[in-house]
């Protein structure tokens, strides 16, 4: 099956196990962070995994070719940004693996049912909507902002679609740390792993990778720091790794 490419979208290739991807050529676009977390996230071939804010399905098909999980579906509410994502798959020939379902984040236990992964993953919007005005049609925005959903909604909906011991994976942002730890608690995602991401040594964190395990006892391992850039500017080899790029 090929892929049905629109005017305002591109084709691009993800250097991942013959994998491409659509994308809109204004609208937000995925960036390290889907890929990092991509990496972080674990899954066994009996499992099925939900990707909450799905967006172009970059997450899906990274995880098609990383894990081994049974099923992944993404969820998207967005209907121009779901039917890309559902033209990636087909195109990439992976619908027996992945599905995108069209639909909100606040009714995504209507949608699926309690209990119903045993892995959740999302790379959510970082920023609080605030007071200022935002376009609500705006891709770009409703990507980096919380248009349509808080990040209680996301840990609210992610801790009850998981089954008890089903695992939450998320990327998101330093300054949000105290608020994740705080709300992963209140509905039961016990804390396990954090991983804090450097753009390169004596930098600040931009970036933080959490897992959490519905129902967990509480004990946190802190992993070492990713560094994206060696002192010569260029990506570190665990970086390469995650791109699939040759050393």
């Amino acid at each position: 099956m090929g892929f049905i490419v629109l005017p305002d979208e591109t084709l691009e290739d993800l250097q991942l196990n013959g994998l491409f991807i659509l994308q809109k050529k204004e609208a937000f676009r995925f960036g390290m962070d889907a890929v990092l977390l991509s990496s972080f996230v674990t899954a066994k071939k009996d499992q099925r995994v939900l990707d909450l804010g799905t967006g172009t399905g970059i997450i899906p098909l990274l995880l098609s070719a990383k894990t081994r999980a049974h099923k992944i579906t993404g969820l998207e509410i967005q209907p121009d940004i779901a039917d890309m994502a559902q033209r990636s798959v087909d195109g990439n020939n992976l619908g027996h693996k992945i599905d995108i379902v069209k639909g909100d984040i606040k009714e995504a236990i209507s949608i699926f049912g309690r209990g119903s992964f045993e892995v959740v993953v999302t790379n959510p919007p970082y920023t609080s909507a605030g007071s200022g005005l935002l376009n609500t049609e705006d891709t770009k925005a409703i990507s980096r902002h919380e248009i349509y959903c808080t990040l209680e909604d996301i840990l609210k909906t992610s801790s009850a679609l998981l089954r008890p011991r089903g695992e939450f994976f998320m990327v998101h942002k330093p300054e949000r740390l105290t608020d994740i730890i705080e709300g992963m608690r209140k509905v039961n995602l016990e804390p396990k792993i954090l991983r804090l991401v450097c753009a390169r040594a004596g930098k600040e964190p931009s970036l933080i990778l959490i897992k959490g395990l519905k129902n967990g006892n509480p004990g946190l391992k802190i992993m070492p720091v990713l560094f994206i850039y060696d002192e010569n500017g260029n990506y570190t080899d665990e970086v390469k790794r995650q791109y699939s790029i040759k050393k």
